[in-house]
């Protein structure tokens, strides 16, 4: 039963950090998309849940960390896990600015058993990004509510329809020494 719920969940991985609809002139969209993944980078946790398809009401929770790509294009990698009862999903993802798009891919692409990232856009606070797999297209948007809160939505077309079908919630987690020395 894990297999099918994690080829989902994976979307999210591709995740917490993928692409939106903004209108950036080349030019100036490079250090605002640098400074969205720098916001973005650190480590992430919270639940989710399948909200369409054979799966919907499935709940599942993530852990994952993210790091921002070295070099002169913007872009983002990210580890971790995510979690459906005892069942442990490893989850990795790179999206990297490519032109005035993304590039990337989930897990190891759609050669593989994951997904291929092949467009994206950066805004203000979000994240947009096309996920493809095979015949089936789709769209992660992943938006900071605020610092310490990230959501994302992975919408899969459905003939001309954009359909959600997974939700995540992330809370940032903040160092245990960070923590510890506030008082």
């Amino acid at each position: 039963m894990f297999s099918r719920p994690s080829l989902i969940v994976r979307g999210v991985a591709a995740f917490a950090l993928a692409a939106t609809v903004g209108l950036a002139t080349p030019a100036s969209s490079g250090a605002r998309d640098k400074a969205f993944f720098e916001r973005v980078a650190g480590q992430w946790k919270g639940p989710g849940e399948i909200v369409a398809g054979k799966y919907k009401g499935t709940k599942f929770t993530c852990d994952l960390t993210g790091e921002p790509t070295s070099g002169a294009d913007a872009g983002i990698k990210l580890d971790g896990f995510c979690r459906v009862g005892v069942f442990k999903q490893p989850m990795s993802a790179m999206i990297t600015q490519k032109g005035n798009s993304y590039t990337g891919k989930f897990l190891d692409g759609a050669d593989g058993k994951g997904l291929d990232v092949v467009s994206g856009n950066v805004a203000k606070d979000k994240v947009v990004v096309g996920i493809n797999r095979k015949q089936l297209n789709g769209a992660m948007i992943a938006r900071l509510q605020d610092a310490e809160t990230m959501n994302i939505t992975i919408s899969v077309k459905v003939e001309e329809t954009m359909i959600p079908v997974i939700g995540v919630n992330l809370n940032r987690q903040m160092d245990d020494i960070a923590v510890g020395s506030i008082k």
